[in-house]
């Protein structure tokens, strides 16, 4: 797959891999060893720009699924990547209702809400993803422009068995928020355009579509 001169953006999803690819974007939908070999790839092949792009559990408690999110920095267990002003701007021009705020990063998905409201405490992020501070990494590595978009699912890693009744509509939430997220990601996208909101382009994006690498 050719990266050369697209945007790269990384999801975790097969459904926010396909509602992603577009005119200039090339997506890579990969998991923890395999995401990094993908990404330094695509970046040795000379990739315009990195985005984290998808959906991401909420953390604030103000934060509704459906609402965007897009980010001013990630923060990890070894540190904080600021994504570039520039696009940042870029893409609150284009989702004017998203909220600009920190994203923390995850090597596994995050699962209780006692966990998330902890989470939120300890870094101010608003929302979570088990990819965005990977992609901020290697694209800072590599000085590549770094933006991350993320429409939030409250519930997107709640992991529920039913062994009692009052389970029941928390699970009918859960299904309800993903199906709000995934709606909102698609409406996103559309206005994100070519390249995802990209600002650098030298020239117009004229390109078709481009391939999706799966892991």
């Amino acid at each position: 797959m050719s990266t050369r001169g697209h945007v790269v953006a990384v999801t975790c999803l097969a459904l926010e891999a396909r509602i992603a690819l577009g005119p200039g974007v090339a997506v890579i939908c990969n998991h923890a060893s395999q995401l990094v070999a993908s990404l330094e790839a695509a970046a040795k092949r000379g990739a315009a720009g990195i985005i984290s792009f998808g959906i991401a559990g909420g953390l604030a408690p103000d934060l509704n699924a459906g609402d965007w999110v897009v980010g001013s920095g990630v923060r990890t267990e070894q540190g904080h990547f600021p994504t570039d002003r520039g696009w940042a701007r870029a893409l609150l021009e284009v989702l004017p209702s998203a909220v600009h705020a920190e994203i923390v990063g995850t090597d596994a998905p995050i699962a209780e809400p006692s966990e998330k409201r902890r989470l939120h405490l300890r870094t101010g992020a608003v929302a979570v993803d088990t990819e965005s501070h990977v992609a901020a990494r290697i694209a800072a590595a590599h000085r590549i422009p770094f933006a991350a978009c993320r429409a939030a699912d409250v519930f997107a890693v709640l992991r529920s068995v039913v062994r009692q009744p009052s389970q029941l509509p928390a699970l009918t939430r859960t299904a309800l928020d993903a199906r709000i997220a995934a709606a909102a990601l698609r409406r996103g996208r559309r206005l994100l355009g070519a390249g995802l909101g990209f600002p650098y382009f030298s020239e117009p994006v004229l390109e078709g579509r481009m391939a999706v690498e799966m892991g």
